[in-house]
């Protein structure tokens, strides 16, 4: 038998595009609607002005509603497409970017001049600038968050022109820039900060240096009281940027960001200050925006209709017009065979926690499980839970090690459960609470959501693609195996929560951002919907024990396993496809159908570095099976846009076939691609 090949090799695993990509279809020839040509090169010398002068203020304000205008306009239009926006925060902040930009412009000698910013989804703010410092053209602005065109929902440094910094994940810039002040210390280094980012643990550590070293670092902190879940002053009574701060020895004050005087005075201050110094800056979310103003739901993407209204009401009719025409981007495969009614996984988790409470009294409830929430209900589908049992639901704001270090001391006693929701990506930031929860014995379901890259505009600081890093290898002699699961569709979810609900121990599941399709057997009907879900068992999802290979899959990369396995078997060559659940536990009956067959396949949204290819590949050579052997998953950093991921990544369809016909270099390749279907082709340079 062939060696298994457990190396990766570039060539063996063409990235592929469908004919068509990252068009602008809706804007043509046209020219940016908002003259960014007006913005004011405003320089005030804040170490000799000591207020703005009639003309400053002028021009500032002027400045504030243009760069408004700008924002709403091109981050209107990546919601309006599908591809998101967030607008909201880089609205709110535009007072402070414009009086910073001044002092950057009247003495660069004293400033390290970068827009350092702890909240990334805020990224409109820097390509904005891009273009007003002229590092891109204005039209780029037109290709916001859309797939190739390197405009990604966080900055990426080496991404993009302009971009001098990678902000990652919320609240984690104030330590990078804690050793860029130390590097600097005869310049200034500023920071923009949000009350979101505050409530990270990191930043806590960040202000205790600042502090002790004397450093030079000024925050300015967007204070909205506004997160995705709600406003803070009330579900996180007690919270206050300010005080907090200063518990730490920082010096800061409070402000209203909207008086661009009194703005002034207190960056004047911080500026003057010897040593770190926050400027707390209070204002509502999307100050001044009709029928939005103080609501959540100006945190992403402005809703169209606010968007059109807020375009119109500023006298901007041919922006309103264009964002009016904008489409909806989508996976051009428009069929995917084995493909039935598409649903979010990530959704019926909260579905089916609320269905499996409802069966306990409010007392038994109560007493016996805990679900806590990141900020992140919504999207983890935990919201349902919290409108549906109030009892026994935390919204535990932007706090992800304490909220878990929590989940593990209630679920510490014998017959509590506790449930813990946030992405996929953050899941790296516990990985240390996860250990203590596992020597404690705790019971904790996990929701990780947003898993793997399908969908994710934000791009590679918000891929989850180390899944497999929470198993923590040991085997423990007291404490129940962590398990880790990752279901293919919504039938399937709900089988696994109603499964593992009131199991011992650590349990996690995954689930995409995407939504993803039912999985559909050869009658049409949904392969999951009344297959009871066993632990440790696999499923042969297409094919029987005579097939001439296997391709392994999970998650949203399964029904395009499933296709491509659907395309070669009318071409001739058997393949048979294997859907792994249970991601971290070997089923050795399977293990030992694919081991004998001629070739494996694993298709995977997971880093190829730490996913289940390698895992899978040491099994097999464990058992001394060595069928052909190559994976295909994520391994490179992210391209921007929502279904362009996958593509780029190489697991699309298009990829998997050409794969598995690399694998059986004797069967000749699909002579035409069935309708519905892109073909792939070599993926050129990144932008």
């Amino acid at each position: 038998m062939a060696a298994v090949s457990m190396e990766l090799d570039a060539k063996a695993a063409p990235m592929t595009r469908p004919e068509k990509i990252a068009e602008r279809p809706w804007q043509g020839e046209a020219t940016f609607p908002v003259d960014l040509s007006q913005y004011h090169k405003v320089a005030i010398d804040p170490f000799s002005s000591e207020h703005l002068t009639s003309s400053q203020r002028e021009a500032l304000a002027q400045n504030v509603a243009l760069c408004r205008d700008a924002l709403v306009f091109f981050t209107a239009c990546g919601g309006a497409s599908g591809y998101g926006g967030h607008t909201g925060g880089a609205f709110d902040m535009m007072p402070e970017v414009c009086l910073l930009d001044s002092f950057f412009r009247a003495r660069p000698d004293k400033f390290v001049p970068t827009f350092f910013d702890e909240a990334g989804h805020r990224v409109a703010t820097q390509y904005l600038f891009a273009v007003l410092h002229g590092q891109i053209a204005v039209e780029r602005l037109f290709e916001y968050r859309v797939g190739h065109k390197a405009l990604p929902g966080h900055p990426e440094l080496g991404l993009t022109e302009g971009i001098a910094f990678s902000s990652g994940r919320l609240g984690h810039m104030w330590g990078h820039v804690n050793g860029v002040a130390l590097a600097e210390r005869e310049r200034l280094v500023c920071c923009f900060s949000s009350d979101g980012s505050q409530m990270e643990g990191n930043t806590a550590e960040a202000a205790r240096m600042a502090v002790a070293q004397q450093l030079n670092v000024k925050l300015f902190i967007d204070d909205n009281d506004t997160t995705i879940a709600g406003h803070p002053s009330s579900y996180m009574k007690g919270f206050n940027v300010g005080q907090t701060l200063q518990g730490h020895g920082l010096r800061s004050e409070d402000v209203q960001g909207e008086e661009l005087d009194a703005l002034y005075g207190a960056m004047r201050r911080a500026v003057l200050h010897d040593g770190p110094y926050a400027v707390v800056i209070k204002r509502s979310m999307c100050p001044g925006v009709r029928d939005l103003e103080g609501s959540n739901e100006g945190h992403d993407a402005m809703p169209l209709k606010h968007a059109v209204q807020y375009l119109q009401d500023r006298g901007l009719d041919k922006a309103a017009g264009l964002l009016q025409q904008v489409p909806k981007t989508k996976d051009p495969q428009e069929t995917y065979l084995g493909a039935g009614k598409f649903g979010a996984p990530r959704q019926v988790f909260g579905e089916s926690v609320v269905r499996i409470l409802k069966q306990l009294d409010a007392e038994t409830r109560k007493r016996q499980v805990l679900v806590i929430d990141n900020d992140l209900e919504g999207s983890c589908g935990l919201k349902k839970v919290g409108d549906a049992f109030p009892e026994v639901y935390v919204k535990g704001g932007i706090m992800e090690r304490s909220n878990f270090g929590a989940c593990g001391g209630f679920g510490s006693s014998s017959g509590r459960q506790a449930v813990f929701g946030t992405f996929a990506a953050f899941q790296e930031m516990i990985l240390s609470e996860v250990c203590m929860a596992r020597l404690n014995h705790c019971n904790v379901l996990c929701h990780f959501s947003h898993s793997g890259v399908d969908d994710m505009s934000d791009n590679t600081c918000h891929f989850g693609v180390n899944n497999f890093f929470s198993d923590l290898g040991l085997k423990s002699q007291h404490a129940p195996e962590i398990q880790l699961f990752f279901p293919a569709d919504v039938h399937q979810t709900a089988q696994v929560v109603d499964r593992i609900f009131w199991q011992s121990g650590l349990r996690f599941i995954y689930t995409t951002r995407s939504k993803v399709p039912e999985i559909l057997d050869e009658h049409g009907q949904p392969f999951f919907a009344e297959r009871k879900f066993e632990l440790g068992k696999d499923d042969l999802v297409l094919g029987d024990d005579h097939d001439a290979g296997y391709i392994v899959s999970y998650g949203d990369a399964l029904y395009r396993a499933l296709d491509a396995a659907r395309q070669l078997r009318l071409q001739g060559l058997k393949v048979g496809l294997v859907n792994k659940c249970h991601v971290n536990v070997v089923d050795e009956d399977m293990m030992e159908l694919i081991g004998k067959s001629q070739f494996v396949l694993v298709v995977e949204s997971q880093n190829l570095r730490t996913g289940l290819g390698l895992r899978l590949g040491t099994w097999l050579l464990e058992r001394q099976l060595t069928p052909r052997f190559a994976r295909l998953g994520t391994h490179r950093e992210g391209c921007g846009g929502t279904w362009e991921q996958a593509y780029y990544q190489g697991y699309d369809s298009g990829s998997i076939v050409a794969k598995v016909l690399e694998l059986n270099p004797g069967h000749s390749a699909l002579k035409e691609p069935i309708k519905g279907r892109a073909v792939a082709r070599p993926l050129g340079a990144h932008v």
